[in-house]
């Protein structure tokens, strides 16, 4: 998927995202955290994004239970975000990033990228403020 484009302008992160229809868990994280109107600013923002079946692959009552808790969700979800743009091209084996949330994540490449492990399904699909990287498995930050 190149640029999403809707009455031939780019979309924002979140409707490319809910264009893409593999990410409705994510969006509505995003929506009882808070975050949607940050991720539809300016940004420029890297999302590495968790597919639904990544969420669903959580321990039973997870997901439930951090939309019951907006601050442990926020800090989770802000955990995939990286402030610029990041295309696949820049990453690097072993690079680190930080992340909004304030901790780090780590890149590897070898067998395929991965960030913190999980892997880099579908990478970069533009957004007119930032890019969205495709991962298979959410991500959780150090406690």
């Amino acid at each position: 998927m190149a640029f999403a484009e809707s009455h031939g302008m780019a979309m924002d992160i979140v409707d490319t995202a809910a264009a893409a229809g593999s990410f409705s868990t994510l969006l509505a994280a995003a929506e009882a955290a808070g975050l949607v109107e940050t991720l539809k600013g300016e940004g420029p923002f890297t999302v590495f994004a968790p597919t639904d079946e990544a969420f669903a692959a959580l321990p039973e009552g997870t997901v439930e239970g951090l939309l019951a808790d907006p601050e442990a969700l926020a800090a989770i979800l802000t955990y995939h975000v990286i402030a610029g743009k990041v295309m696949s091209t820049d990453l690097t084996e072993g690079m680190t990033a930080a992340t909004v949330n304030g901790a780090d994540v780590t890149i590897t490449l070898e067998g395929g990228a991965k960030i913190n492990g999980a892997n880099i399904v579908q990478a970069d699909i533009e957004a007119s403020n930032g890019v969205i990287h495709v991962i298979d498995a959410v991500i959780m930050p150090p406690m």
